[in-house]
């Protein structure tokens, strides 16, 4: 892949004061590339600076080898698209019309739009999931339709480089993932560079091939996110307290740290959503027998909950066994999640039997089979589980 875009010792700024030191891109043609950071780190300005908005405190932007600062308005308008947030008066306009203006660099004087433009808009507005919006009124759109236009109309330019500043800024998750989707499948199909902005981390993990995390005045880590997005990585770069970032699922998960008063015997995911239940109903949760590669070890370290952790593909020993009883013995709640019972299971089996009451997501007729004297309380949903422990 080829270079589309570099910067050599950039300073980005106002008034000849960096606001962001050190910025070093190479972006090349098909890539997308994205900015995460908190607010006021200097993201926009970044920005700015690369799509010519605002001139270099210090260093140089190079678009196709080319110094940004002599490079013509109208061959730039052919290379670079930028979509920014603020919100335009757009009134008396449709969705076509808005997507129009991106031909404007190719129309010449008149901005007369000939068959051939109009192929270009249906197109892009074809590739957006926008065709339907065509003759609506602009300001009529919801923010995710006005989104999904802006970036019709930036594709109109026939661009090789696109600059976007939080292109998902108030849609809802619906519109986040189609946009964050569009932008990705324009890269890869039109070999068109992306740059972006971008507040969901979620997102920017998963969809971009290549990050920068921006802050407190730099570019304090840059490289693909399997590389650089580690467990106290989004922590650290937005100061979060009270939660953890789920580096192997990319997500944030709320800590739970009210004294122990219920265990659940968890696997292969059934644990979760009941760790995060009772964590919103303030119960203090353990958890075991887990192997160290289940998903529920996984959430359960990363909602620091006291967790009785096994190596993967070995028996349980006994002093794990006996680390889980102490445990249901000091806890009110035992849960069972339902987790399947295989043969690696038994030993959580066994210490289910020997709990006084058990509240299960089982099936009747699997629990006559797996428990012999252990009262059990069948619930088939969280909320009834809710219930029955507020009873």
């Amino acid at each position: 892949m080829s270079e589309i875009l570099r910067t050599a010792r950039l300073d980005v700024g106002y008034e000849g004061k960096a606001v962001i030191s050190g910025v070093e891109i190479e972006a090349l043609r098909g890539q997308t590339i994205c900015l995460i950071g908190p607010n006021g780190a200097g993201k926009s300005t970044i920005l700015r600076t690369l799509s010519g908005m605002l001139a270099p405190v210090e260093g140089t932007v190079y678009i196709k080898g080319e110094d940004l600062r002599t490079v013509k308005t109208s061959a730039l308008s052919r290379t670079m698209a930028v979509v920014l947030t603020e919100k335009r008066n757009m009134d008396m306009t449709t969705a076509y019309e808005v997507a129009a203006m991106g031909r404007m660099p190719y129309t010449g004087f008149f901005g007369r739009l000939e068959e051939a433009d109009h192929r270009i808009i249906r197109e892009c507005m074809s590739a957006v999931g926008a065709a339907d919006l065509a003759k609506r009124e602009y300001h009529s759109l919801s923010d995710g339709e006005k989104q999904k236009v802006m970036i019709a109309r930036a594709l109109a330019q026939e661009p090789e480089l696109m600059i976007l500043d939080e292109p998902t800024s108030h849609l809802d998750i619906r519109h986040k993932v189609e946009v964050v989707g569009i932008l990705g499948r324009m890269a890869k199909e039109r070999g068109m560079t992306v740059i972006l902005a971008l507040h969901d981390v979620d997102l920017a993990v998963k969809g971009c091939q290549y990050v920068l995390l921006v802050r407190d005045g730099e570019i304090a880590a840059q490289g693909r996110p399997e590389d650089i997005v580690q467990e106290n990585t989004i922590t650290d770069l937005y100061q979060i307290s009270g939660a953890s970032y789920n580096a192997l699922l990319g997500c944030m998960e709320l800590h739970n740290e009210n004294p122990i008063s219920a265990f659940v015997s968890a696997g292969a995911g059934r644990g979760t959503p009941v760790y995060r239940a009772l964590s919103r109903m303030g119960i203090g949760t353990a958890t075991g027998i887990l192997f160290e590669n289940d998903v529920d070890c996984c959430i359960a370290r990363s909602m620091q909950l006291r967790a009785v952790v096994q190596e993967p593909f070995t028996p349980i020993g006994e002093e794990k066994i006996a680390e889980a009883a102490g445990l249901i013995r000091r806890c009110r709640y035992v849960i069972d999640s339902g987790f399947p019972a295989g043969p690696y299971c038994q030993a959580s089996l066994d210490l289910l039997r020997e709990a006084k009451q058990v509240f299960t997501f089982r099936k009747p007729e699997e629990c006559r089979e797996l428990y012999g004297s252990a009262s059990v309380c069948f619930v088939d949903s969280i909320a009834r589980l809710q219930r029955e422990l507020e009873a």
